[in-house]
């Protein structure tokens, strides 16, 4: 992990109140599917968490909501301008030799970006199926496409796709897959590790040093152990975290 400076190349809105920011820093070529990176915004003190949705040797793309003040201000950065990183941090996604199902809901879809890339470099078939509330918080879905992934989507308002969640689409699309990847909010990640036994959940809190210091994003395990979601996780097995 390290501290850098990092350009902002584009930054640019991409669904409703959601932001794409791509950015040059020598950070990009460390990071690991399912990582994230702590953000420091320009004026304000405590650093923003996001995972890293895409990365090559030179560059990192981060999506990202706006829900603060901070996050706004953040989407209101230009091309030109540089913001501080301080990562790659956390346990990402393991790349397994076998096909794949990758659950996304929200802005929790972002980090499987990247691990669809991994599983497809590594010649794994790969499933996306990716939730929002409507139509217009769609997002990344051509890119899991251009990539080679099968993709589906569900709304809750019945806007696009399957009307209901990431689970009644992947009833209604037959889909049989039963190595799990996902990230999202928290109720669909319960329904996920209900319904699946073997894979991962990336779980989402809020965190100050990103380092496992500050003991502020502790999670318990099933034998009721403090577990430090930025710095254990933010990916666990399945079943090993009380959700």
């Amino acid at each position: 992990m390290k501290t850098d400076q990092a350009l902002i190349l584009k930054n640019e809105k991409i669904a409703a109140d959601t932001f794409r920011m791509i950015l040059k820093t020598d950070i990009a070529e460390e990071v690991q599917c399912g990582q994230f990176v702590q953000v420091q915004v320009p004026g304000f003190y405590l650093r923003r968490p996001i995972s890293v949705c895409m990365a090559d040797e030179e560059t990192l793309t981060l999506v990202y909501k706006t829900v603060g003040d901070g996050t706004k201000a953040m989407s209101e950065m230009e091309a030109g301008q540089s913001i501080n990183l301080f990562g790659p941090l956390g346990h990402g996604f393991p790349v397994e030799k076998r096909s794949v199902l990758l659950i996304g809901g929200g802005v929790g879809t972002p980090p499987l970006l990247l691990t669809a890339k991994k599983y497809i470099e590594a010649g794994q078939k790969v499933t996306a199926v990716l939730g929002y509330n409507d139509k217009a918080s769609l997002m990344l879905e051509e890119e899991f496409r251009e990539l080679g992934a099968s993709v589906y989507a569900a709304t809750m308002d019945g806007s696009y796709g399957t009307q209901g969640t990431v689970l009644d689409a992947i009833r209604e699309n037959g889909i049989e897959e039963t190595y799990v990847l996902a990230c999202g909010p928290l109720p669909m990640l319960k329904a996920v590790s209900a319904a699946y036994s073997e894979g991962c959940v990336s779980l989402e809190s809020r965190m100050a040093c990103g380092m496992g210091a500050c003991m502020g994003c502790v999670v318990k395990d099933q034998n009721g152990e403090s577990m430090r979601v930025c710095k254990d996780g933010p990916v666990f097995e399945i079943g090993k975290a009380v959700l």
